[in-house]
């Protein structure tokens, strides 16, 4: 059988590395030893919800009203321009289906970055070029501009996973407006509720080549329903229709994704935001004590980044001590690079704890 798959399998599929993500490297069983999860950037929350069984012998709605309704309204934008899909994951896949020819189109993506858009494109054999930002992280306008005509999506992470970095919005609006009659932008704002005003949604109807994307996964804590949204014009969600699965949202989902958008919804997520803010703010400070870390980007989501030259033996330390963290190193310009997801009050002194008893007995090796 082994043989049949290798002998089947598509030549793109064959060299295709997976997404590591957070539970393929570190599987969330449930053992004897309870693990400290900060390595995926989820929140630290877990908010209760009422769910209704009578419908569940149905198929559910291919774009549950309330949901579109809700996001559309909570995004300041008309339900004519939101889509739902399966976490912003499938609305990424869903642009790349719909709008690149496999084997012909591309997409542009700006490294260091979220993995999944050049995981995307290969996956349908679709070609991925790349505009590395700039050592302080900015978009390196010059070079992204240079592929005009070359590709046919522009992926832009703002606020930037793993960088916490937000796109300055003169660079965002010169390439949006380069890109006007060649490509969509699609600009990925899983972390805007950390920098609200940072927003591109308001923009939707001066750029119809400007596309957002949206999830629950992060602010709203609710990554375990795999619930996402895609912002743009109608046109382009009309394309995206044509391409979507004809049941891509499980009625437990559109019940729970509508009751955390509602008005009392949106107010705990809010305050959970201002909570995580403040301890992000407190593990910065305490970072910051440590003579060999060095913090990296900025801080505009629910995650830190930083360098130290010891990453993997502390790396190894945490795990050792059922704490865990991401390994951003592979990545372009974050040689040395962890990321730390902000958990709770506790969590997070818990980690601190062990991070200053690590260079405590570096210090004492010397």
């Amino acid at each position: 059988m082994s043989n049949l798959v290798e002998k089947l399998l598509c030549d793109n599929v064959k060299s295709l590395k997976p997404y590591e993500s957070a539970r393929r490297l570190f599987a969330a069983g449930t053992g004897e030893t309870q693990q400290t999860w900060l390595n995926a950037n989820e929140s630290p929350y877990a908010n209760e919800y009422d769910i209704e069984s009578e419908r569940f012998n149905r198929y559910p709605d291919c774009q549950p009203t309330a949901v579109i309704n809700s996001y559309a309204a909570y995004s300041g934008v008309a339900p004519e321009n939101t889509l739902v899909s399966r976490g912003a994951d499938e609305g990424i896949e869903l642009l790349i289906r719909a709008f690149c020819t496999p084997a012909k189109d591309a997409i542009l993506i700006c490294p260091p970055t979220y993995g999944m858009y050049a995981i995307s494109a290969e996956t349908f054999n679709v070609g991925v070029h790349k505009a590395p930002l700039n050592h302080d992280f900015s978009l390196d306008v010059p070079s992204i501009c240079a592929y005009k005509d070359k590709v046919k999506l522009v992926f832009i992470c703002s606020p930037n996973n793993p960088t916490g970095t937000t796109v300055d919005s003169s660079q965002l609006q010169q390439v949006v407006e380069h890109f006007a009659d060649s490509a969509l932008v699609v600009v990925d704002e899983a972390y805007i509720e950390f920098d609200w005003q940072s927003s591109w949604a308001d923009q939707l109807a001066t750029y119809p080549n400007l596309v957002i994307l949206r999830t629950l996964s992060k602010a709203f804590a609710l990554a375990g329903i795999r619930c996402g949204f895609t912002l743009a014009a109608p046109a382009v969600i009309q394309a995206l229709l044509k391409v979507i699965a004809p049941y891509p949202i499980p009625e437990p989902v559109a019940q729970i994704a509508s009751q955390a958008l509602k008005a009392s919804g949106i107010d705990r997520m809010q305050y959970q935001v201002t909570e995580l803010n403040a301890q992000r703010s407190i593990l910065k400070q305490q970072l910051t004590t440590i003579s060999d870390v060095e913090l990296v980007g900025d801080d505009k989501a629910n995650f830190i980044l930083f360098r130290c030259k010891q990453k993997q033996q502390l790396m190894q330390y945490l795990v050792d001590n059922h704490i865990l963290i991401r390994d951003q190193s592979k990545q372009i310009n974050l040689q040395n690079c962890l990321r730390i997801t902000v958990g709770t009050a506790e969590q997070n002194q818990q980690l601190m704890d062990l991070i200053f008893s690590f260079f405590k007995q570096q210090e004492s090796a010397q």
